[in-house]
């Protein structure tokens, strides 16, 4: 059984010249190191305790200022083994009570950390060292030009070059990477084939950079948004909210978490955590945990722990709240009109939850939230008068999320190139103006060089303080300690890191999670006494609609007379006669819009068609959203998956044949045509 302990970290200073760090006699710093540092001891450093197991890292620190994970020559010793044991930095406490002192050295240099163990009280006690020496942050910042600053906080995406996918480095990217002095890149779907194919390109990635460890981040959120192409498909946020599991979502983050850090991606841009209140939204939806606020900062925090624990930094987006919009902000400017104590009630509590838990980084919405800032810009697209969006608004990141609710870790913006943004500011004007508002990283910049000389011109001029850029990449450099995104005197072989990064994709275990999730989300919403079906040889089932061919392979792992009709509009008159003589219908409705689940879309004519016009018990399978039953609630069942993975659609067609057994319940308000209640909140029958 996993122990935890509380974790205490102290300062205090050190006695005896061996274990204070002090240079031992006649030794000689090579290759302009200047000093050894256990990463605990930097003031701005935390480590979690798992399993009675912290990790230290010892950190070269170099002349100039930067440093590295020192790799060579390295000794650790403990004080006192029958407290702890230290190998490699990795301390195991034995459970015994009392304090050790665990010493690095590496012949020129030593540090030390003090470590109690308070068992009868659930203490762990850090003691960190005191002294200018372990202020690294402040220290590689005063030696970092203006434009190596500034290149911390850009990370832009390589997805396409010269009209081809990345899928491996080439000079010129390489080269952008060191000129810019790049903090991080972003990889997208394009980027990631194979396990081996995505650890070269991140290795390559790494390489690239001079000095400072790159953030490789991406939006590995499961579900509907998903970019390892070669990773387990994990169902998304929704349907783990209908699975009220936070052990289940725990072990998601996890999964997810192990299959990035295996090909050394170390940041993922999730969990969302909008609250999903309106259902007219077209850009989150399933994204989201639910529609409540408490149900989705406890899945939140519980995938964030998942992710915490595999070493990943989590991020939560898209602050302050994307869930209550009916416009998609990649294609427009959205807005949420609540004042600050609605906010506070409802889209806010999920962040200030993840923030109090300790997330990562948290990502800014292209979204305007009047209430907060009423200040307006003029349009750059038609010259009207527009609010500015929380992306890039003083007053959402530095006065509401700084200063009210006190978030200390990195704010990085959603993407810059999105139309919310790009239609209505300049490229450079956006970043300049998200940095001024309190951004610490401006994610895919359009153009790079042009935004990093505007950032340049802007600090230059005096429009943004070098004491504003420093405050970024301090929350910058902080965060990579924290992960261990820092660049090793002696890495891993290539070979090595894509064996065991094959070993971790799509694992046994990982899908064994993926069923298990799937199986678990599905939510039986209507149920006249149809299911689980008990089907004779000679009954037949008909297939139609909305990923007819998928629902009917698995249909056919359950029963051998089985037709598909492959259409997801009004069956024709021949169409509607095959239709007649089944026994069962099945139809897949898959909607994202609005205007896709009127019961005047195709999709809906078509159910309602076999509703009225069969005699067959016909069941809906919502497959994506769960709102489509609205357009046709006179179905003899009902039952929503989620996700458009195989593992949902094998799980939906298990629950029909009463091989799962549906405990989920909906995580969000499904309301009829006219605005009032067709099933609530926490609806869920079972069987």
């Amino acid at each position: 059984m996993r122990k935890f302990f509380k974790l205490f970290i102290t300062s205090f200073l050190g006695f005896a010249l061996l274990l204070t760090g002090i240079p031992l006699a006649g030794a000689t710093a090579a290759s302009g190191i200047k000093d050894l540092v256990i990463d605990v001891n930097v003031p701005q450093v935390t480590r979690e305790v798992k399993d009675n197991t912290i990790q230290l890292n010892a950190l070269s620190v170099y002349e100039d200022g930067h440093f590295k994970l020192a790799s060579e020559n390295l000794t650790w010793k403990s004080s006192n083994k029958n407290v702890a044991a230290v190998k490699d930095g990795e301390v195991t406490l034995s459970g015994h009570n009392g304090k050790t002192f665990i010493s690095v050295s590496d012949g020129s240099f030593t540090d030390r950390i003090a470590i109690q163990f308070k068992g009868n009280q659930g203490e762990i006690l850090v003691e960190k060292e005191k002294g200018s020496r372990y202020d690294l942050i402040g220290q590689a910042i005063d030696k970092m030009s203006m434009e190596e600053k500034v290149g911390q906080m850009l990370m832009p995406d390589f997805r396409n070059w010269k009209g081809k996918n990345v899928t491996e480095m080439n000079d010129e990217i390489a080269e952008l990477v060191k000129k810019y002095h790049l903090g991080g890149v972003i990889l997208f779907r394009e980027n990631t084939v194979t396990a081996a194919q995505t650890t070269k390109l991140v290795s390559a990635y790494q390489e690239a950079a001079e000095k400072y460890g790159l953030l490789i981040s991406v939006d590995q959120e499961g579900g509907i948004v998903t970019r390892l192409q070669f990773g387990t498909d994990f169902p998304g946020n929704m349907a783990l909210g209908a699975s009220r599991s936070e052990e289940l979502a725990e072990k998601v983050g996890k999964a997810i978490g192990e299959e990035l850090n295996a090909v050394g991606i170390n940041m993922n841009f999730g969990p969302v955590l909008d609250v999903n209140n309106n259902p007219d939204n077209p850009v989150i939806g399933v994204r989201s945990f639910g529609e409540d606020p408490e149900l989705v900062a406890k899945m939140g925090n519980a995938y964030i722990k998942g992710l915490h624990e595999t070493g990943t930094a989590a991020t939560a987006k898209h602050f302050p709240g994307h869930g209550d919009t009916a416009t998609d902000s990649h294609l427009g400017l959205p807005e949420v009109p609540h004042d600050i104590d609605r906010l506070k009630k409802v889209e806010l509590y999920p962040f200030q939850q993840a923030m109090d838990a300790g997330i990562d980084a948290v990502m800014s919405a292209h979204v305007t939230f009047p209430k907060i800032d009423s200040t307006k810009a003029i349009s750059k697209k038609d010259g009207t008068e527009i609010a500015i969006p929380g992306t890039l608004s003083h007053k959402v990141l530095t006065g509401l999320m700084r200063e009210e609710m006190g978030f200390k870790g990195v704010i990085v913006t959603d993407a810059m190139n999105m139309q919310a943004i790009a239609d209505h500011f300049g490229p450079v004007d956006a970043a300049v103006r998200a940095v001024k508002a309190g951004t610490d990283i401006v994610l895919m910049p359009v153009g790079l060089e042009p935004v990093a000389n505007g950032l340049y011109d802007a600090v230059n001029s005096g429009d943004i303080s070098m004491e504003r850029i420093d405050q970024s990449v301090e929350r910058i450099l902080t965060l990579k300690l924290n992960r261990g995104i820092v660049k090793a005197e002696v890495e891993k072989s290539l070979d090595e890191k894509i064996a065991n990064a094959e070993k971790v994709a799509r694992s046994a275990e990982h899908l064994q999670v993926e069923k298990e999730a799937a199986a678990k989300s599905i939510t039986l919403v209507k149920n006249s006494g149809v299911l689980p079906l008990k089907t004779g040889a000679d009954e037949k089932i008909v297939v139609v609609g909305s990923s007819a061919s998928v629902i009917t392979a698995e249909v056919k792992k359950h029963h051998p007379n089985v037709t598909v009709i492959d259409t997801a509009a009004p069956l024709s008159a021949a169409n509607l006669a095959i239709a007649k003589t089944a026994k069962y219908i099945i139809v897949g409705t898959n909607t994202s819009t609005v205007s896709g689940r009127l019961p005047s879309a195709n999709l809906m004519k078509l159910a309602n068609q076999l509703i009225e016009q069969t005699n067959a018990a016909v069941i809906g399978v919502g497959i994506r959203n769960p709102y489509d039953i609205m357009a046709y609630p006179n179905v003899d069942a009902y039952l929503t998956q989620y996700g458009t993975k195989d593992v949902s659609f094998e799980a939906a067609v298990n629950t029909i044949f009463g091989v799962n057994k549906p405990t989920a319940k909906l995580p969000v308000t499904i309301f009829n045509q006219d605005g009032s209640e067709l099933y609530g909140f926490d609806h869920g029958l079972g069987f």
